[in-house]
């Protein structure tokens, strides 16, 4: 279990180091340049991991608090209701990424061509008001139902930390949240799965055609078809690391009941997107490349 500890704090760190990068480019893109519409999304993104990774499973928080003398019961619910809420913001910021990059590619002649001029001015804005309420409200519950484990009624308790569990709750509080939770994800899933398929389909029209047009080449460098193809392998890996979780996440909640390994494998999942979209975010953006290209010519 040492071993596997480490191999976490490896990954969350690489992760945190990753994403604070991203961060800090996408702060200079905003500050600095006329920023795009995906660019403001990606940094709350890449802002949302950073909090993801810190507070998932008290990975690099616990040292923190410890080290502030805060309270344990305190130290569990502000990690645990944190990470729950950046978790509902992954996908549902995943998911605004995937339409709005749906109607960006879209052709003048389609019907979510005429959403374009309003995307910057009052869809994004409104979108993400409403996602971040939302999902704070969502997640509110653990507030009251999450605490440090005792021993006292431990049979009661649903340990999920070393030192934090969920307490008991009726099984009609338990049912909305779960019935609640599940719709949103499967709604939000649903929908970056529909426009997934769309770019697909939009890539093959256009790739058909510039084929025909014998300039392959210009496709191949175009930025939008680029920053098409990361955001649909971050939706195809975040649906199946996603459901993967949901799945033990349910079971475990059902037979309120977390065995040490599955919880393992749950930190390594929830870990898993947060560490591979800025990798893929890095290695797509031209603008990234060139940045740590100028950055390792002035150290040489």
């Amino acid at each position: 279990m040492f071993s596997l500890e480490n191999v976490l704090y490896f990954q969350a760190g690489l992760g945190f180091l990753a994403n604070m990068f991203l961060l800090v480019f996408y702060i200079f893109i905003i500050l600095g340049h006329r920023p795009k519409l995906i660019d403001l999304i990606s940094c709350q993104l890449t802002f949302v991991h950073i909090l993801m990774i810190l507070t998932g499973g008290n990975v690099m928080l616990s040292d923190i608090f410890e080290s502030l003398n805060v309270e344990n019961d305190i130290k569990c619910k502000a990690t645990l209701y944190t990470n729950r809420v950046m978790r509902g913001l992954s996908i549902s910021i995943t998911c605004l990424l995937s339409v709005i990059q749906a109607v960006t590619i879209s052709p003048s002649t389609s019907m979510l061509a005429k959403f374009k001029h309003k995307l910057r001015k009052h869809m994004v804005n409104a979108s993400f008001f409403y996602i971040w309420s939302f999902n704070f409200s969502l997640s509110s519950i653990l507030i009251f139902y999450t605490g440090g484990f005792t021993n006292v009624s431990e049979t009661k308790q649903m340990k999920i930390t070393k030192s934090c569990s969920i307490l008991p709750m009726n099984y009609i509080i338990r049912g909305m949240v779960v019935t609640v939770t599940t719709v949103r994800d499967v709604f939000l899933v649903g929908v970056m799965l529909i426009t997934s398929a769309y770019m697909v389909i939009i890539l093959f029209r256009h790739e058909r055609q510039c084929k025909h047009l014998h300039s392959i080449s210009h496709l191949r460098a175009s930025p939008e078809k680029r920053a098409t193809q990361t955001i649909l392998l971050l939706v195809v890996f975040f649906v199946v690391m996603y459901w993967v979780d949901f799945i033990l996440s349910s079971t475990s909640v059902t037979l309120w009941m977390y065995d040490p390994v599955i919880l393992t494998v749950q930190k390594f999942l929830m870990n898993a997107y947060p560490i591979i979209t800025p990798l893929l975010q890095i290695s797509s953006d031209k603008r990234v490349i060139n940045v740590m290209k100028t950055l390792q010519s002035k150290c040489h």
